[in-house]
């Protein structure tokens, strides 16, 4: 079916849900009771509480039309109960390589871009930039982790601030050139230009019990961040030298489409141009996780790993030491 075969734009409360000032027209609420009858007229009658009505509405019946908050705007749906745990059906199509010619520098209006190559200097920096900030970083403060870990960690895996990147996480950011008044494909009304159902996913080194105890619980973004992050949930983009690193040292970004996981996992070879050394001795950090998981087939690889460095050792990594030796 069309989107707008139940998705009508703009929503009726497109003015309410924002801030005046901040408010354009969006999709920002539930469809109509008459989309939804059109295929489930059965569920809706069927009993005093229909099961399909839970979908949308806290306690549903004729006393309370409450509803839970529409996932859009995520900035409001985040702090709600039902985000927590909440995966969606759907992800954005968001194709890099389409965006990196037109980018805007600070965000202030539609008219006000950069000409940018991922592969250049500070306007490359500065393009990815306006998308991805560092998320809740350390800066200036002693404390460089997000909740206080026990006293007995020892070099156990703890999660530290500036871990992880933002991204946008609504339509705030892409209705600055993607809108009616622009002319810009993609117009609102197209959803599933840019809305794809979820492709399988990679598996995930995510542990929800793990994440429970060293993250806020009400930081959805971080959660989810951590959670699509693939076989390593332990490299801080503000720790080290790592920050001083363009993007493009470690990311393909022409190549990143994020409706597709396979297209923004970070390569081996990101980390080897650093971490791989001709020897041991040289100080990779690579070639010391190889040689004692060979020394003892118990050891676990987690210098970079949380949970995938029980795994056996990758055909990639075993490579990429040789190919620090050539």
């Amino acid at each position: 079916m069309e989107c707008s075969s139940c998705h009508k734009f703009p929503s009726d409360n497109w003015k309410k849900v924002r801030d005046a000032k901040e408010a354009f027209p969006d999709i920002t609420d539930y469809p109509k009771h008459d989309s939804c009858l059109k295929c489930h007229a059965q569920q809706f009658f069927h009993g005093s509480t229909p099961a399909i009505c839970s979908n949308c509405h806290v306690s549903p019946g004729p006393k309370d039309s409450t509803r839970f908050p529409y996932p859009n705007p995520r900035e409001l749906f985040d702090r709600s109960p039902k985000a927590i745990g909440h995966t969606s059906n759907f992800v954005v199509q968001f194709p890099h390589d389409k965006h990196i010619e037109i980018v805007s520098r600070y965000m202030r209006g539609p008219t006000q871009f950069v000409n940018a190559s991922y592969t250049r200097g500070a306007d490359a920096e500065a393009s990815c930039s306006v998308c991805h900030q560092t998320m809740a970083p350390q800066g200036k403060s002693p404390d460089e982790y997000l909740i206080k870990p026990p006293a007995n960690l020892g070099d156990a895996f703890w999660l530290k601030k500036g871990t992880f990147k933002t991204q946008p996480i609504g339509h705030t950011t892409c209705f600055t050139c993607h809108s009616m008044d622009s002319g810009l494909a993609v117009t609102p009304q197209t959803c599933n230009a840019c809305h794809k159902l979820r492709p399988p996913q990679p598996v995930s080194d995510f542990d929800p019990a793990m994440a429970s105890l060293m993250a806020p619980a009400d930081n959805k973004p971080m959660l989810d961040a951590w959670a699509t992050r693939h076989s390593s949930g332990k490299f801080p983009h503000e720790g080290g030298a790592h920050a001083d690193l363009a993007c493009a040292t470690c990311h393909e970004v022409v190549k990143m489409n994020t409706a597709d996981p396979a297209s923004t996992r970070v390569s081996i070879t990101g980390c080897s141009t650093c971490h791989a050394t001709p020897k041991t001795d040289d100080g990779g950090a690579i070639n010391m996780e190889v040689d004692q998981r060979k020394a003892d087939p118990k050891f676990s690889c987690a210098k970079c790993h949380v949970t995938y460095g029980k795994q056996p050792i990758p055909a990639s990594h075993l490579k990429a030491i040789a190919d620090a030796g050539k």
